[in-house]
């Protein structure tokens, strides 16, 4: 394998936000420089502003085959969203329309919670089930369309799994209807082909293909611009659309960033696909590896690695930038939904990485991330308790075990045990890195102990020695679990 670059750090995480392109910083500060007045000003430095947001607006819709006029400059993708969904059904609703929207579990939540506060009002709402690889099935979406339904709302590219959806099929389905079609296209916009034919509403951003952060687009077809209501008001910027001065050297910058990702579409794309195939093919033989979602977008891969805790796996990877599908942390323990929406279990769905690649990523970058994972994978699998315990043949052995994986703390005790005494100590353990930490800790406090009447201290003694939060200490009661269930091995 190629050696990856010394002493960086392993950038995977393009599907959250891609390093801005030097050339789109470069020619941001130039702007920023010009010292220029606000475009909507009629003197000439406003003049000169709206120029160059003329010319930004036009590389905008370039690259999704969208005319200038059509394009709505906002805050990026999640603004974009929200303003094609909730303006939508508000200008329905207005016109005394009783609407409804159809979406899809595996949405962005920049599309689920503007829904979800919609039917919190009343408004009725389809949430529609992928099939096990993540892909909605065009008929589906069909028949669940109504003679009220006044917007289908559906991602491109899903942001965890990569999937690509036949936006093409859905456009046809919801032409044969009359209903308007917006596409989240935040993950697919300068890495697939994309086109507004067919579609009423279209969302993407800056930050996600080499652009600034804080800028997006909403293409609004002609037909739609009249059944959408602004969501920010106060003038009558981008058409009435959209209120608010318009920052010019963040859309200059978008739209030299959507200019040069459209100049290397056709070769980037495979490029990354490559890539992604490449990483994948090296962890695939991993015990239990699952892709998660069928392959699409050139640039994400999502793989769970069941019988190793989401959390510890992640925690062991600093060197690795990269996102992952558990959230067992002191804020939370929701596995990602959209994983689950896919039918995997919890434990699954918390062992997920998602690796996503772009314009700086290489083999060398690819390897050492392979290596990365397999050496943490390692380390944590042998210290399961999906593997056998340990045998001490000659010795009398000790086992107790508590726990489980579905419940994301297991751990089983082994001691070896000569006239009375722990000569030796074994934990395995499946779980969080605190409670690893306390685990690895017990494990050099036992030896030398009477087997009969260890003494080990408390699980809160040990929250506090390995510093977790007090909302860890259901899981170190585990151990104390499996401790007090210490019995001589048959």
């Amino acid at each position: 394998m190629t050696q990856a670059r010394a002493q960086e750090p392993v950038y995977l995480d393009y599907a959250a936000t891609t390093p801005v392109e030097p050339r789109v910083a470069a020619r941001m500060a130039e702007v920023l420089a010009m010292r220029l007045g606000n475009p909507s000003s009629s003197h000439e430095s406003g003049r000169q502003a709206l120029q160059l947001i003329q010319v930004a607006r036009a590389q905008v819709a370039a690259l999704v085959g969208a005319a200038a006029e059509d394009i709505v400059f906002t805050s990026g993708a999640t603004e974009s969203n929200n303003l094609a969904i909730a303006g939508t059904v508000r200008k329905a609703q207005a016109a005394g329309a009783k609407p409804h929207v159809v979406t899809l579990a595996t949405e962005h939540k920049s599309v689920l919670e503007p829904v979800k506060a919609l039917a919190a009002q009343g408004v009725a709402i389809t949430v529609l089930k992928p099939d096990a690889e993540g892909v909605l099935d065009p008929a589906v979406l069909a028949a669940a369309l109504r003679p009220e339904t006044c917007l289908v709302s559906l991602l491109h590219v899903n942001n965890e799994t990569g999937v690509a959806q036949d936006i093409a099929r859905f456009a046809a389905a919801c032409a044969a209807r009359t209903v308007p079609l917006h596409i989240d296209a935040a993950q697919s916009a300068g890495k697939l082909p994309l086109t507004v034919e067919g579609l009423a509403l279209l969302s993407f951003s800056a930050h996600k293909l080499g652009g600034p952060q804080g800028i997006g687009a909403l293409y609004v077809a002609p037909a739609q611009r009249g059944r959408l209501a602004p969501q920010m008001l106060g003038s009558s910027h981008e058409r009435g659309l959209r209120a608010g001065t318009l920052a010019t050297h963040q859309i200059v910058g978008f739209g030299l960033a959507c200019e040069l990702a459209a100049a290397r579409l056709a070769t980037e794309g495979p490029r990354l696909a490559a890539l992604r195939e490449r990483l994948w093919q090296g962890l695939a033989d991993l015990p239990g590896a699952r892709r998660n979602g069928r392959p699409g977008a050139p640039h994400i891969l999502n793989a769970s690695f069941p019988g190793v805790e989401g959390e510890s796996l992640f925690l062991g990877l600093p060197q690795l930038a990269l996102s992952t599908g558990s959230a067992c942390n002191s804020r939370s323990a929701e596995p990602s939904f959209v994983l689950r929406a896919l039918g995997r279990d919890t434990e699954t769905a918390q062992s997920s990485l998602r690796f996503s690649l772009g314009a700086g990523s290489n083999a060398a970058d690819i390897d050492a991330a392979i290596a990365a994972v397999r050496r943490v994978h390692a380390a944590l699998w042998e210290s399961s308790p999906a593997r056998p315990p340990p045998s001490w043949p000659g010795d009398e052995r000790w086992l107790g075990e508590a726990g489980a994986e579905r419940l994301g703390t297991w751990v089983r005790v082994g001691l070896r045990v000569t006239a009375g005494t722990v000569r030796e100590a074994h934990i395995q353990v499946y779980g969080c890195p605190h409670t690893v930490a306390a685990c690895e800790l017990l494990q050099q406090r036992l030896t030398g102990q009477p087997a009969g009447a260890l003494v080990t201290g408390s699980p809160e003694q040990w929250r506090t020695t390995v510093g977790a939060p007090v909302e860890k200490l259901g899981r170190l009661l585990i151990i104390e679990d499996a401790l007090t269930a210490l019995r001589p091995a048959a």
